[in-house]
């Protein structure tokens, strides 16, 4: 769109900023701003950085600082995105008086609903080469929907784990079925159940 320079994404957490000592967290973070100049910094879980996530000698401040200054002196060359939990990212805005003003948009992403989750499963199904039965389908989808609360804010992560652990739970069963001597089929090895999901 011409709006940068070049366009590159720089992405960045808290260890790429933030330094061991005084002074070094300041170069750490220009190093980084400056990397992304022209293109797009992207910071994810920015709230890290606030005083209140660490203790101690805790030179996040010192990078929040830094990148106040930064984005000031070069703010029609670069896109700086700082990404985190709503009520975090609330807490970080507030660490510097100027911070707020520096980002002129808020995004705040409502979590999947049921279908998407369920679509984000099947694609980490298919890409790890798990078949997905309808009757597992249906199992999944009725697991999301009574666990709706518990997958809320980051609900994307939450299924990533239950993906993770119904696979854990496959392998489980498979190696039972296995020790009792039943000679297991290719399916039956790539096959999520009901009881996988449950379980």
């Amino acid at each position: 769109m011409g709006v940068l320079a070049q366009g590159q994404v720089v992405e960045a957490a808290r260890v790429d900023l933030v330094g061991q000592y005084v002074g070094h967290t300041a170069q750490k973070t220009s190093e980084v701003f400056e990397q992304a100049r022209g293109g797009v910094l992207f910071i994810d879980e920015a709230y890290t950085l606030s005083r209140q996530a660490g203790s101690g000698n805790d030179f996040g401040q010192e990078a929040i600082d830094t990148l106040v200054k930064l984005m000031e002196d070069h703010r029609d060359e670069i896109i700086v995105i700082a990404a985190g939990y709503t009520s975090e990212m609330d807490g970080f805005l507030a660490t510097n008086p100027g911070l707020a003003s520096r980002f002129a948009r808020t995004l705040t992403f409502r979590p999947y609903e049921v279908d998407g989750l369920v679509s984000i499963f099947l694609g980490k199904a298919k890409a790890a080469d798990y078949r997905i039965p309808d009757s597992t389908r249906q199992a999944l989808t009725t697991y999301l929907a009574a666990n709706r609360d518990r997958f809320r804010e980051g609900n994307g992560r939450e299924v990533d784990k239950l993906f993770r652990a119904a696979v854990t739970a496959h392998a489980r069963r498979t190696e039972q079925l296995a020790n009792t001597g039943i000679e297991l089929t290719t399916e039956q090895l790539a096959t999520l159940l009901p009881e996988d999901i449950s379980g």
